[in-house]
């Protein structure tokens, strides 16, 4: 399996000014590539294909001695990603979910990574430094060693002009001792998740806390001219507010995860439709804030490190039944309390909830809900 290791960089003003131009270079031809798909289509109904274009990039640096200066398997990435981006919108148009969006081309400075498919061909990591192909040596914090086989590796800006390497390595797993324990998991915006323990972790609202430094710097960008100097040093100042707060809410997902996987051998979630939920606009804001999706992925990905079951399961009716009897009551979302009118139960909703994920999740896994250490049912 694949992990991805985060360094930050730190290079020289000459080496960002040859980052930055190299991105640059990256972004031209993305648009270039993405201009000739569809003027291929419109014109001679042609659909051009990833070796196809690959194939005309030593005439485009003929053509274009800048492109020059960028590692060429890092150019190819760059027809890669052209190639993804309709792989993925022909893909949402079979769907047919809601109205599919067509590839974008990109403005200045809405390109902000560039990738080496291959590690060790134009990159390479050792004792702090990281050698770029026609960049040279930048230096890394590198706050933990690599681990596994790298395999790619990958250049990004921050909206905050920071950059970043992200080096993937293929790692084995390494399981956690076993607990003997299951737990099922109810995401909310009262409380952030509710184990069918019956604990529960309080929702930490990481916009609502940063929203008045927020609107603050907002209307100092709104207020500042377009196109000035000023208006572009706003911009970095709200982007910074952004980023405390995404840094913030990750580092929550990752601790909790964390916690729960190094706790259970089995993990069920609600496998929920982030995206048409906020559709309910009273509470759209709340539920990114929450961010629910980015725990799942969290929780996933280190339940599979570790060794643990992970299964995330259908959402319907985990709030209705009731766990003691299985008998359907309807509840409005302001019903806070479960209170079973066949067998009499009453405890937290949310509580209620996370035994029923619990439950599904077991049976999904064919795991006894009561056997010790969680043993295959026969």
């Amino acid at each position: 399996m694949l992990k991805e290791m985060k360094y930050r960089l730190n290079p020289t003003k000459k080496q960002a000014r040859l980052l930055q131009s190299q991105l640059e270079e990256c972004r031209c031809l993305y648009n270039h590539f993405l201009e000739e798909r569809k003027r291929g289509w419109d014109e001679r109904q042609e659909s051009l294909t990833y070796y196809g274009q690959k194939a005309t990039l030593p005439a485009l640096k003929a053509y274009r001695p800048e492109l020059s200066a960028v590692h060429s398997q890092v150019l190819q990435d760059v027809v890669m990603r052209v190639d993804l981006a309709f792989k993925a919108y022909f893909r949402r148009c079979k769907a047919r979910d809601g109205k599919p969006g067509y590839p974008r081309f990109r403005g200045y400075g809405r390109y902000d990574s560039m990738t080496f498919p291959q590690y060790g061909n134009g990159c390479h990591l050792v004792d702090g430094v990281l050698k770029l192909s026609k960049v040279g040596a930048l230096r890394v914090v590198q706050h933990r060693p690599l681990e596994g086989i790298p395999k790619t590796c990958t250049i990004r800006r921050s909206s905050t002009g920071k950059w970043y390497v992200t080096i993937a390595c293929e790692v084995d797993a390494h399981p956690l001792p076993s607990t003997g324990e299951a737990v099922g998991i109810d995401v909310g915006l009262l409380s952030f998740a509710t184990l069918s323990t019956g604990e529960s972790t309080s929702c930490p609202k990481f916009l609502r806390t940063e929203e008045k430094d927020l609107k603050r710097t907002q209307r100092q960008l709104s207020a500042a001219t377009n196109g000035t100097p000023e208006r572009r040093k706003r911009r970095k100042v709200v982007a910074r507010v952004h980023e405390r707060i995404t840094n913030r809410r990750t580092n929550f997902a990752h601790q909790e995860s964390r916690r729960l996987v190094n706790r259970y051998d089995a993990i069920a979630v609600e496998d929920l439709s982030v995206n048409r939920m906020v559709h309910n606009h009273c509470l759209a804001k709340s539920i990114q804030d929450a961010a629910w999706s980015q725990f799942a992925t969290f929780l996933s990905y280190k339940a599979a490190w570790a060794g643990r079951a992970f299964v995330a399961v259908n959402p319907a009716y985990t709030s209705q039944d009731c766990s003691g009897c299985g008998h359907r009551q309807k509840k409005t979302l302001a019903e806070r309390v479960h209170s079973c009118a066949c067998c009499g139960l009453i405890l937290d909703r949310d509580h209620n909830a996370a035994l029923n994920i619990k439950r599904l999740g077991l049976q999904s896994l064919g795991l006894s809900l009561e056997a010790p250490g969680l043993s295959r049912g026969e």
